[in-house]
């Protein structure tokens, strides 16, 4: 039942059933590609629970695999900037292991774009002739953001974007969502299946999302922009603490429980380098926690302004940001399309920045930003 999850990519889901059941359909590198939502890390749990089901879909095998927690199915999600060579290192040695209990051991490698030059030379060998049980499942929006090295390895398999109603229908049928409020989620989402439930669930994203969405009409001089730059940013900051505070208590909680510290013990000196090592770790997940979040609001505008050019030239097709129709037609009426293409342009360069300049100030670049945002008269 866990193909029933990769929504709307029937091609995709043909091939890999086919490996899953025939081995001589089989390979042991396989590459995932597609635009981010599109469902990457669903499709590769869903071919490891195919793997490991032996013809059986609602086994107790296959249910674990996809959920990640089988014991011969490891799923790494990196949350550094890079995957490190430390983190290639551990999954090539676990990949020279037999499996425990299932008929494969499997690796899926979310944002497998991190690997840098640096790690593929480790990753290289192990990818190309592993165990004859071991299975690579590599996860990246597109094929060119790998190595050629380790790409041409690899069995490739694409992913297109969704449909958006296909989304809406995933989160009627597993989230109990309403309908129009699931469709306007997907549409607002783009069809990114992560973006969409978590609209869809909690207000507070929605609430984020609007107040994005109302920069460009508050912004008619560069105070303005100073001041809506700062205002993104911390309630950026809002969001990715939430989404990361848990998680460094727990480990902060599991050290300390590990070293048989009370909660507000004294540190030890030896191992107050380990607890540094930790914090330092967290501040740099939470860096890109920030990034990630702005980012998104960066795609958000994107589909604000999208509107906006789709209405200036009278295309006829329907609107992302429904409910915002009103701001887009009175944004569309103060601006050219040439205009619009700039302002476009000038969110694509700051993304860019994002990615690229991992030490890039967030303040500074969202206020030239912001500042290419005013109107033009």
């Amino acid at each position: 039942m866990s193909w029933e999850a990769v929504v709307g990519q029937e091609e995709a889901v043909a091939v890999l059933a086919q490996a899953a059941a025939h081995r001589e359909a089989m390979t042991h590198a396989w590459l995932i590609t597609g635009p981010p939502g599109s469902g990457r890390s669903v499709a590769a749990r869903a071919f490891a629970a195919a793997l490991q089901s032996q013809g059986d879909p609602d086994s107790h095998a296959a249910r674990t695999a996809f959920a990640g927690t089988h014991a011969d199915v490891r799923v790494h999600r990196s949350e550094k900037l890079i995957i490190a060579k430390e983190e290639a290192t551990a999954l090539v040695d676990l990949a020279q292991q037999a499996p425990s209990t299932g008929a494969w051991r499997i690796l899926i490698v979310e944002d497998a774009d991190r690997i840098s030059e640096r790690t593929s030379n480790v990753l290289l060998k192990a990818v190309e002739e592993p165990p004859e049980r071991t299975v690579w499942i590599l996860c990246a929006p597109s094929p060119i953001d790998l190595l050629p090295t380790i790409r041409s390895r690899c069995r490739q398999v694409n992913l297109r974007i969704p449909p958006a109603q296909a989304v809406a229908d995933l989160l009627v049928r597993r989230d109990g969502v309403e309908p129009e409020l699931a469709l306007t989620c997907a549409l607002a989402a783009q069809s990114h299946i992560g973006v969409a439930r978590r609209l869809a669930l909690h207000e507070d994203a929605r609430a984020y999302r609007e107040q994005v969405l109302r920069i460009p009409g508050r912004i008619r001089g560069v105070g303005d922009a100073v001041l809506e730059a700062g205002g993104l940013i911390d309630a950026a900051k809002e969001q990715s603490k939430a989404a990361t505070d848990d998680r460094d208590a727990a480990e902060r909680a599991a050290f300390l429980q590990s070293s048989g510290i009370d909660a507000d013990g004294r540190i030890p000196p030896g191992l107050r380098s380990q607890l540094n090592h930790l914090e330092e770790e967290q501040k740099r997940r939470a860096r890109r926690s920030l990034l990630d979040t702005l980012d998104r609001a960066l795609v958000d505008l994107l589909s604000l302004y999208r509107d906006v050019i789709t209405v200036q030239l009278g295309a006829e097709v329907g609107l992302i940001n429904v409910r915002e129709e009103s701001q887009v037609r009175e944004l569309a009426g103060d601006s050219t399309a040439e205009q619009t293409l700039r302002r476009m342009r000038a969110i694509t360069r700051t993304r860019d920045r994002f990615a690229e300049f991992t030490s890039i100030a967030p303040q500074l670049a969202l206020e030239s930003l912001f500042i290419a945002l005013r109107p033009q008269g």
